[in-house]
């Protein structure tokens, strides 16, 4: 299989993931500002989510680009990520209407943490298959970013029942430090 299909079929997940969760922002039944506040918690929750699903996006084009060629392996570590990504629609629903209680962001955790996962997994496939010199093995090295968050993510899943706001902190955080795209992997292709 040619990279672009798993790109392309990649990609429209990710923007039906977006979709989804815009469509769960109900409009209020109001025209002042008030009829606006309760939407807030679950505006701000998609907020939060739809910055993750960029980053995925973003940092996933950029891995697949270093890519020569695709194995079965990979096809079934993306779809892993995937459906990782597809209950992010669901947390966020669940986290934003229940105003960020404790369970709520305990589980919205557990799916960033394994999409997390899921991503390193996809990853570590990659550079296994296109071998030693690749050149995302080159451009991401020890990957303190990568394993600094899933530490943070798991962290947070552990405190969240009882330090919810600590946990949202955190998950904030790690959005904050991938904010920014990963130049790591442009720099090591300009340099091949």
């Amino acid at each position: 299989m040619e990279k672009n299909r798993l790109e392309a079929f990649s990609d429209g997940v990710m923007a039906i993931i977006i979709t989804i969760m815009v469509l769960e922002i109900k409009v209020p039944h109001g025209e002042d500002v008030q009829a606006l506040l309760p939407l807030l918690p679950v505006f701000m929750s998609y907020l939060l989510s739809f910055i993750y699903i960029g980053i995925y996006w973003n940092n996933h084009h950029h891995m697949l680009y270093t890519m020569r060629h695709v194995s079965g392996a990979i096809l079934w570590a993306n779809l892993h990520l995937l459906f990782w990504l597809s209950l992010v629609p669901f947390a966020t629903g669940w986290m934003g209407e229940n105003h960020f209680t404790a369970l709520p962001i305990f589980l919205y955790g557990v799916v960033l943490l394994m999409s997390a996962l899921a991503y390193w997994i996809l990853q570590n496939l990659i550079i296994a298959t296109q071998g030693s010199d690749s050149a995302l093995r080159k451009s991401i090295q020890q990957d303190w970013k990568g394993k600094g968050s899933l530490l943070a993510y798991a962290i947070a899943v552990i405190v969240s029942l009882w330090f919810s706001w600590l946990s949202l902190m955190l998950y904030v955080l790690v959005a904050l430090l991938w904010l920014l795209p990963d130049k790591r992997i442009e720099r090591a292709l300009m340099t091949r």
